[in-house]
C-alpha cells in the first residue's frame, strides 16, 4: 500500500508539472493570447504620432486620406509632434499615463528601448500571421527583411519598417568630366579623387564630405570589424583609423564638414565642394537646390556597408483590439507595393517593399535618380544595433565627431580624441 500511494504521488506531481509548464508556455504564447478582429465592424478612429514635415506631412496625408476612402469604417488621426527626438521624449512622458499614447508611432527602434523593456509595446508577428489584417506570414509580406528585423527589438518584432534610407554618393558630374575624375567605388579611390578634385582647381574646390558624422562614424567602424556599441573603444586604433582618414582630409583642405550649414547641400549647390555622402531621402532637395546649374550624378556609398536609417511604425499595447487590428491595416496599406511607389518617388525614401523596389516603375523613374544605384546599396545594407542607449550615443557621435574635426587644423586630434572618449563612453551608461 505504501508502495502504491508513493506511485500515486508522484504521478501527481508529474502531472501537475505538466500542467504548470502547459499554463506557462500559454501565458508566453503572443500569437495565441492576442484577440484581432476579423474585420472593422464599426467606426474606430486611430492617432499616429509622426514626424513628417513640409511636403512629407502633404504625402502622408494624401496616402492617408486614399486609405480612409478604402475603409470608411476607420479614421486616421494624424498627429504631427516634432523631431523623432521629441516623439521619443513625449512617449517617455506619457508611459506613466499609457491610455494617452497613441495607437502608432513613428519613430527609431532605439528611442522606444525603454517602453519595450517597460511592456508598453505590441508585438507585431501575431498580427503579420494574421490573414484578415496581416498577410498571413512574414514570408508572405514582400517587406525588406534586413529592414524588418532592423525594426525589432531584443528579437520582437515590434515595429515594421516605413520611410527608410540608404546613404548614397553624390557628386557634380560636370566637373568630375571635365577633370575625367572617376567616381569613387571605394574609401581609398574617395579620397583619391578629392584629392584630385582640390589640386585640380587650385584648392576652390573641397573634394568631398559627408553629411551624418555619426552614420560615417557607424559604416567606418563597421568596415573596421566592429559593430556600433559599448565594447568599443573610442581611443583605439579602429578607431583613429576611421577618424583620423576625415581629420587628415579636413587638414589638408580635400574634405570638409556641414557645421553650422548642417547639410553639405548648399555648398554643393553652390560648386564649393564636388563630392557628399548623404542619405538618398534628400535627393529631392540636392535637385531644387540646383536648378539646373550643372549636371549632378547618384552612386553607391564608397564602401562595403551601408546602413539603414530612417524609422518604422510601432503600435502600443493599450489601445483597443479594434484600434490596433485597424491600425495595422493601415501599416499594411503604407507599406503597399502602390502606397510605397508613390511615397518613394514623391519624397525620396526608398521602398521597403521588395516588389516596389524591383519594379520597372521604381527603376525607370524620371523624378529622382536613386532607384537606378539602390539594387546595390540594398545588397550592402546593415542595421545599427538596438541596444540601451544606443540611439543616444549615436546622435552624440555627431557633436563629439564635430569637435574633433572642427579643430583638426589647429589642435592635436590624438588628444581631442582621448577627450571625445570620456563623452562617448558616458553616453553608453546613462
Amino acid at each position: 500500500m505504501k508502495v502504491l500511494k508513493k506511485i500515486a504521488t508522484l504521478v501527481t506531481l508529474v502531472i501537475t508539472t505538466l500542467a504548470v509548464v502547459a499554463c506557462s508556455n500559454n501565458k508566453n504564447n503572443t500569437t495565441s493570447s492576442v484577440n484581432i478582429p476579423k474585420k472593422i465592424s464599426k467606426k474606430t478612429t486611430i492617432t499616429f504620432w509622426n514626424a513628417m514635415v513640409g511636403p512629407l506631412q502633404n504625402n502622408l496625408q494624401e496616402l492617408t486620406k486614399e486609405f480612409e476612402k478604402q475603409n470608411p469604417n476607420i479614421k486616421v488621426k494624424l498627429e504631427y509632434q516634432g523631431s523623432y527626438e521629441d516623439i521619443k521624449s513625449k512617449v517617455q512622458n506619457t508611459l506613466q499615463s499609457p491610455n494617452n499614447l497613441p495607437t502608432i508611432a513613428q519613430s527609431y527602434a532605439g528611442y522606444l528601448y525603454t517602453a519595450a523593456q517597460g511592456g508598453y509595446l505590441q508585438d507585431m508577428t501575431p498580427y503579420i500571421n494574421n490573414t484578415n489584417v496581416g498577410w498571413g506570414s512574414v514570408n508572405k509580406s514582400d517587406i525588406n527583411k534586413t529592414l524588418l528585423e532592423g525594426a525589432q527589438i531584443n528579437g520582437t518584432q515590434y515595429g515594421i519598417p516605413f520611410n527608410k534610407s540608404v546613404e548614397v554618393l553624390y557628386y557634380n558630374k560636370t566637373l568630375l568630366d571635365k577633370y575625367d575624375i572617376s567616381v569613387p567605388k571605394t574609401m581609398a579611390e574617395l579620397k583619391i579623387a578629392a584629392k584630385k578634385i582640390y589640386e585640380k582647381t587650385n584648392h576652390k574646390v573641397v573634394g568631398a564630405g559627408f553629411d551624418n558624422l555619426s552614420a560615417y562614424y557607424t559604416d567606418g567602424m563597421k568596415e573596421e570589424g566592429y559593430n556600433f556599441n559599448s565594447k568599443i573603444n573610442f581611443a583605439g586604433s579602429a578607431s583613429k583609423n576611421v577618424i583620423k582618414y576625415y581629420a587628415n582630409g579636413i587638414k589638408d583642405g580635400y574634405f570638409m564638414i556641414a557645421g553650422s550649414q548642417k547639410y553639405l547641400s548648399v555648398p554643393f549647390a553652390n560648386e564649393q565642394v564636388a563630392m557628399y555622402v548623404s542619405a538618398s531621402a534628400g535627393e529631392a532637395y540636392v535637385k531644387k537646390g540646383l536648378n539646373g546649374k550643372f549636371e549632378y550624378g547618384v552612386a553607391n556609398r564608397p564602401s562595403k556597408y551601408n546602413m539603414a536609417r530612417g524609422s518604422d511604425i510601432y503600435m502600443f499595447k493599450h489601445a483597443s483590439s479594434m484600434q490596433k487590428a485597424a491600425a495595422f491595416k493601415y501599416i499594411k496599406f503604407l507599406t503597399s507595393k502602390s502606397s510605397q511607389l508613390k511615397w518613394a518617388n514623391a519624397t525620396g525614401y526608398i521602398p521597403v517593399n521588395n516588389e516596389a523596389v524591383n519594379s520597372a516603375a521604381y527603376k525607370n523613374s524620371t523624378s529622382i535618380k536613386s532607384p537606378a544605384v539602390l539594387e546595390q546599396a540594398l545588397k550592402r545594407l546593415y542595421n545599427f544595433p538596438v541596444t540601451k542607449n544606443s540611439e543616444t550615443t549615436f546622435n552624440d557621435v555627431s557633436s563629439i565627431l564635430s569637435g574633433i574635426l572642427s579643430q583638426a587644423k589647429t589642435k592635436n586630434v590624438d588628444s581631442l580624441i582621448k577627450a571625445g572618449k570620456t563623452k562617448f563612453d558616458s553616453d553608453w551608461k546613462q
